[in-house]
């Protein structure tokens, strides 16, 4: 019998902007900048996190590290403001979306890395993303940053990174609908309804 029900936050629909749109090769994660990215149900052809499925690493210890699994990684998302605190935090002036593998800089959503799971962002162009989950910082990031910033203990960056960007470090999500994306796009995003399940 049930008792009592979660408290459910009701839905909402917000509206962004796309503020920069970033590309990697296929064998290495860093970014660069690029005006459109065309997107597949594979994600962005070619990029280091393209494809239906990937292998499995140490944020699924469940599995066998290597283990084919769904690709819910395809688009790595993150906010200029939320840059700029994690920058602080590490006595940087700036952090560049490039540096940690960033495919899309979104622009209007306070609190980017917070929007819940199933989030959807239809794109003025016709392109669909679903939000998987946070993407949590890891030690490669911040090796990278470090290297990029010119810090003078790499080694230190590269710890520091993954404790102060905790919840900072936006999202990873899949596509839905595919299509192109274009620099300066409008966004319309679709939150779903919100509980905490407790058993």
């Amino acid at each position: 019998m049930l008792d009592t029900q979660p408290e459910i936050v009701p839905g909402k629909k917000l509206s962004a902007k796309v503020a920069g749109l970033y590309v990697a090769s296929s064998d290495d994660f860093q970014t660069r900048a690029v005006e459109r990215l065309e997107l597949g149900f594979d994600g962005i052809p070619g990029d280091f996190h393209g494809g239906q499925t990937r292998r499995s690493g140490g944020r699924e210890p469940w599995y066998p590290r290597g283990t084919e699994i769904r690709n819910e990684r395809q688009v790595s998302i993150v906010a200029f403001d939320e840059l700029a605190v994690v920058a602080e935090r590490m006595g940087l002036a700036e952090i560049k979306p490039e540096w940690i593998g960033a495919n899309l800089v979104i622009d209007g959503l306070p609190n980017l890395s917070m929007l819940p799971s199933a989030t959807l962002l239809f794109f003025a162009g016709g392109v669909t993303l679903k939000i998987d989950a946070q993407n949590n910082p890891c030690r490669l990031a911040g090796r990278s940053i470090a290297r990029n910033a010119r810090m003078e203990d790499q080694d230190a960056g590269s710890l520091l990174f993954p404790k102060v960007a905790k919840r900072l470090r936006g999202l990873v999500a899949w596509v839905e609908k595919p299509g192109v994306i274009e620099a300066g796009e409008e966004i319309s995003v679709r939150v779903p309804d919100q509980w905490i399940y407790r058993s």
